[in-house]
């Protein structure tokens, strides 16, 4: 409840509340406050076994931090086969290797030989990397890309 109460804020807190109550009435004030929050919390832990109660046995599992949307998509993408599978069968090292080999002009290994038309190896690899031209020879031109 008060994770992201520091040090300073903590003593500046107390300080406040001995200059405001005074030292004779702040343990009562104390005192007050604690029942206060325990009957809120019995009063909320009523609730939640009548909720219970009332939605039925099908539901006796029901946990309302489920009602988080963080917590109910993270249980929702742990408990889902489909996707167990499709990460299991999903390499990303080998999936990023290809990809790297493909920009720095190497040689990939193919599982399938690559099909162009359905005939294979007919056109160019558009995966090696092109020669430089020689020097007569003039590289292509391309008017829309100008």
């Amino acid at each position: 409840m008060f994770n992201d109460i520091g040090a300073l804020e903590l003593v500046t807190l107390v300080v406040l509340a001995v200059l405001v109550f005074g030292p004779d009435k702040l343990p009562k004030v104390i005192q007050d406050v604690s029942r206060f929050v325990r009957k809120v919390r019995e009063f909320s832990d009523n609730a939640k076994h009548d909720i219970r109660s009332e939605l039925g046995p099908e539901f006796k599992d029901f946990e309302f931090e489920d009602l988080n949307p963080k917590t109910f998509i993270r249980k929702q993408l742990s408990e889902n086969d489909d996707l167990k599978e499709i990460r299991s069968s999903f390499d990303l090292k080998k999936e990023m290797n290809e990809v790297a080999d493909a920009v720095n002009g190497k040689e990939p290994t193919p599982s399938v030989p690559a099909t162009v038309n359905g005939s294979p190896g007919s056109g160019p690899d558009l995966l090696k990397k092109r020669e430089t031209p020689g020097q007569a020879e003039r590289p292509p031109f391309d008017a829309d890309a100008t």
